[in-house]
């Protein structure tokens, strides 16, 4: 080829750059992000956030504090040790102290022992199960019943939203607590008749108090969810994929589980998330005031009203069970804020 000008305008051609790409050639020039779906790019959003993350983290070692480490512990909530009355903590009474001193190995009392000689870390572990299993018992009925009231009422509109929504107001000036004592009375003596028969021997252990929580739960505390899934269900019918499946003869129900509440799914679970550590708060409040599970049975709410009377002398019976108290409420409350942030498409930003 012959050299050009250097001053000329002649454009230089060199017939080499004309040939076809190579296959490798191609690829490299193909710059594309891989394929991220909704679940994975919302995951991948909470794992960055180091806040939610560490909650996460607590949440985990709490359940396992509650749900395992009591199946190998060598104590049980309602063993009492005799002449081991409110120990400090790995502290033992004085017939331990004899038995170690003979040869034989004792295990401490890691939170020391109540006024009845019980050991205080089971008895914490289990006030700990009990509170996160009516919290997430609650949060489940919550959302079952929220979420199919709300979508109903948003979904069919005019005089049915107006009906039941003028319900959920009626249902927001119930006083709960009076609700409560009075379900509890009244189902009293049903609820003993019915723990008598074969199977229902769970009843008499969970008691009519902790029957009557979840029952108002399942009367009252709905109403919030109902209201938020209601203003979510009203923006998403006006899509046009819901006009084109009614065009397509697809039922109400159908397109309120297939297309509505799917769509909606990341705030469904952001708020029952939040919704446990309410529920949470709420039995504990309950069971502080007496109106919770049956005695022996401990939860946190209980174990914190027993340690009240002695918090000059025993302050650590108290400590203990606001202390996984507060861990709980704030770690859900700060998991369900992360889970918001993730999930929530306007936050991606």
């Amino acid at each position: 080829m012959t050299k050009k000008n250097p001053l000329s305008l002649q454009l230089n051609i060199n017939p080499e750059d004309f040939l076809p790409a190579s296959n490798d050639e191609k690829e490299s020039l193909v710059v594309m992000r891989e394929s991220v779906g909704f679940w994975r790019d919302g995951f991948r959003r909470l794992r960055k956030n180091k806040v939610a993350m560490t909650c996460l983290f607590v949440i985990i070692v709490i359940m396992i504090f509650a749900f395992i480490v009591p199946s190998f512990y060598p104590y049980t909530y309602s063993q009492q040790v005799q002449g081991a009355n409110n120990l400090a903590p790995f502290e033992y009474s004085a017939g331990e102290i004899a038995r170690m001193e003979a040869g034989e190995k004792i295990f401490p009392h890691v939170f020391g022992t109540d006024k009845l000689g019980r050991d205080y870390a089971i008895r914490v572990m289990m006030g700990s199960r009990i509170s996160l299993l009516v919290g997430m018992v609650a949060a489940v009925i919550i959302l079952l019943i929220g979420s199919i009231y709300g979508s109903i009422a948003a979904f069919a509109g005019g005089w049915v939203d107006l009906a039941m929504m003028r319900i959920v107001d009626i249902i927001y000036t119930i006083p709960d607590i009076l609700l409560i004592v009075l379900l509890s009375f009244a189902l009293k003596q049903p609820l003993k008749t019915l723990a008598a028969m074969p199977g229902f021997g769970w009843l008499s252990v969970m008691g009519e108090n902790l029957v009557s929580i979840f029952v108002v739960f399942a009367l009252l505390y709905w109403v919030g969810m109902g209201r938020m899934v209601r203003s979510q269900i009203l923006q998403l019918k006006e899509n046009e994929y819901v006009t084109a499946s009614k065009a397509l003869g697809a039922s109400s129900g159908r397109i309120i589980k297939k297309h509505l509440l799917t769509n909606c799914i990341g705030t469904l679970i952001v708020i029952t998330t939040l919704q446990i550590p309410s529920s949470i708060f709420t039995e504990s409040f309950l069971s502080f005031l007496g109106l919770g599970v049956a005695v022996p049975m401990p939860s946190l709410g209980s174990l914190a009203s027993d340690a009240i009377n002695g918090i000059n002398t025993y302050p650590h019976l108290l400590f203990i069970p606001a202390t996984v108290i507060s861990l709980i409420i704030l770690s859900f409350n700060l998991l369900g804020d992360g889970l918001r942030d993730a999930f929530d498409p306007k936050l991606k930003n």
